[in-house]
């Protein structure tokens, strides 16, 4: 794909949608911090239904801490795999306190020494919470920009490099968002929606649909 193609084609996510946000209900960093922990192998969905009763109750480090596992385990039980993400936010909240005075870091290495805290995650945090140029790669975009031609790779990194390197520069901020929503509602996995695709013109997929 060349560099014409994906110019249009970031307009055009910018012309529709010109300013993208994360699906996940948040109201600080560190509430976007669990939110996206949690949402592991999980929807944005479950994990806000969990949150809007988790959150009015525990939203510090502090109080979640105060939760402990059991106690935060029944806020987060909808949630798939919720044992284990209850102990990587309990141990979170704790490193938290003790490390950054309760605050979330602003690097990524501070950010993945953290618990059930990975490359992706950090990366939606910085660029999201704290508006860094970073790109998180989820199974969506990974899709997307394979699928497509955007910028394709074997593997998330690559793809994410490739990404930082062609996305052009004014639409690199949102590009995730973009991609990620384009991913869960047209270019969806088992079956794109290409009938009512805004980039179907640009896109090098070979196997097209008519499904709309």
């Amino acid at each position: 794909m060349n560099a014409a193609k994906r110019l249009e084609i970031f307009r055009r996510f910018h012309e529709d949608n010109p300013e993208p946000k994360t699906e996940l209900a948040y109201t600080s960093p560190f509430e976007l911090l669990i939110a996206v922990i949690l949402s592991a192998q999980a929807t944005d969905v479950s994990v806000n239904k969990a949150m809007a009763k988790l959150f009015p109750v525990a939203n510090t480090p502090e109080a979640i801490y105060a939760l402990g596992v059991e106690g935060l385990s029944e806020y987060i039980k909808t949630i798939g795999l919720y044992n284990s993400k209850a102990r990587n936010v309990i141990e979170t909240c704790r490193l938290l306190m003790e490390r950054h005075d309760g605050q979330v870091p602003q690097t990524r290495e501070e950010l993945e020494a953290l618990p059930g805290v990975g490359r992706k995650t950090a990366n939606v945090v910085l660029n999201t919470a704290f508006r860094q140029l970073t790109m998180a790669v989820d199974t969506h975009i990974f899709r997307v920009c394979n699928r497509t031609g955007i910028a394709p790779g074997k593997n998330v990194v690559e793809v994410e490099q490739k990404l930082m390197k062609f996305v052009p520069k004014p639409y690199l901020m949102d590009a995730h968002h973009w991609l990620i929503l384009h991913g869960r509602y047209v270019c969806q996995a088992r079956k794109p929606r290409c009938g009512s695709c805004r980039i179907e013109d640009l896109c090098d997929y070979k196997e097209k649909t008519s499904d709309d």
